[in-house]
C-alpha cells in the first residue's frame, strides 16, 4: 500500500510523458516487483537485444570522453579520477556518512519503510553502518552490437551484505543541452528515480558532478512512474559529487545531498585500487 500510494502521489503531482517520443530521455530501467533484485539487469539487456558482461575491470562509463563537449574535456581529468570512472570495478571504497540532525528522523523513517524493505536507495543512517566499507559490483549492459549502453553498479554494506544502491549509469544528452550529462537511474517497482548530473573539470583535474536547480528537461532529479499512463515529476533533490586526488595522492569523493537549499546528508569516500 505504501508503494502504491507513493506512485499515485507522483502521478497526481507529475505530468504525462511520452517515453517513446518527446520524453525519451526519461526512458530507463524499472523493477517488476517491489523488491529490487538484479532481475532488471537482464531485462534491460534483453530490451536492447544485447547481453550482460562480466568484465573484471568494467567502468561506469566506457570512456569519460563520451562526456566531451563545450566546457568539458576528459583529457584534463587527473588520471586516477578518470581511471575510477572507466575501470570502477578495479577500485574499492571506504565510506563515512553524516546526516543533518534536521533530516535524520525523516531519513530513518524512509530507510525503515522503503529503503531496507525494497533494497534500494537505502542510505546508511549511522557512521557504524559503513564502518567496514562497501562492496560493489559493476556489470556492463551491452546492446546487440556489443556497445556499452549502461553499467549497473550494485553496492552492499560489507558488514552484513545488505543492499544499498542498484543503479544504471550512462551518458545522456538532455533536450537542448550542449553536451552530455552523467545519467543515473535507480529502478523501483513500475518506475524509477533518475538523476542527471552536469560534469565539469575543476582544479587539480578533479571532477565535479552537479544536479542543480532548474526546469523540467534540465539537469536534476526526476521520479518516473510507468503504468498504463506514464508520468514524471521533477523533485527538489540536488546533489554534488567532487572526485579529487588529495595532497597525499589519495583519491577521494565528497558527496552532498540537499533538499531545496537545506543540506540533508554528506558522504565521503576514500577510494583505493583493489589488490
Amino acid at each position: 500500500m505504501l508503494d502504491l500510494g507513493s506512485r499515485k502521489f507522483w502521478q497526481l503531482t507529475g505530468r504525462r510523458v511520452d517515453l517513446e517520443g518527446r520524453e525519451r530521455w526519461l526512458d530507463a530501467p524499472v523493477s517488476k516487483s517491489s523488491l529490487v533484485s538484479t532481475e532488471w539487469l537482464e531485462t534491460e539487456a534483453a530490451r536492447h537485444g544485447g547481453a550482460l558482461d562480466d568484465d573484471p575491470r568494467a567502468g561506469l562509463l566506457s570512456s569519460m570522453s563520451v562526456l566531451d563537449g563545450p566546457g568539458f574535456d576528459a583529457d584534463r581529468l587527473h588520471p586516477d579520477v578518470r581511471d575510477f570512472y572507466e575501470h570502477t570495478a578495479s577500485w574499492q571504497m571506504e565510506v563515512w556518512t553524516g546526516w543533518s540532525p534536521l533530516f535524520w528522523p525523516g531519513g530513518e523513517l524512509i530507510s525503515r519503510l522503503w529503503g531496507r524493505r525494497v533494497e534500494q536507495l537505502a542510505l546508511p543512517m549511522r557512521p557504524l553502518d559503513v564502518a567496514h566499507g562497501m562492496d560493489s559490483q559493476v556489470t556492463p549492459i551491452r546492446d546487440r552490437h556489443g556497445d556499452q549502453i549502461a553499467a549497473a553498479w550494485t553496492r552492499n554494506l560489507r558488514s552484513n551484505g545488505r543492499p544499498v544502491f542498484s543503479g544504471a549509469y550512462s551518458a545522456r544528452t538532455l533536450p537542448g543541452a550542449d553536451r552530455p550529462s552523467v545519467h543515473v537511474a535507480f529502478p523501483l517497482e513500475s518506475g524509477n528515480l533518475q538523476v542527471f548530473l552536469r560534469p565539469s573539470v575543476v582544479d587539480g583535474g578533479g571532477l565535479l558532478l552537479e544536479s542543480p536547480k532548474g526546469g523540467f528537461g534540465e539537469d536534476g532529479a526526476y521520479i518516473v512512474v510507468r503504468e498504463r499512463r506514464d508520468h514524471a515529476a521533477r523533485v527538489p533533490l540536488h546533489e554534488v559529487f567532487h572526485a579529487y586526488v588529495d595532497a597525499h595522492g589519495v583519491l577521494r569523493t565528497d558527496h552532498e545531498l540537499r533538499l531545496w537549499n537545506a543540506p540533508v546528508v554528506r558522504l565521503h569516500y576514500k577510494l583505493e585500487r583493489a589488490s
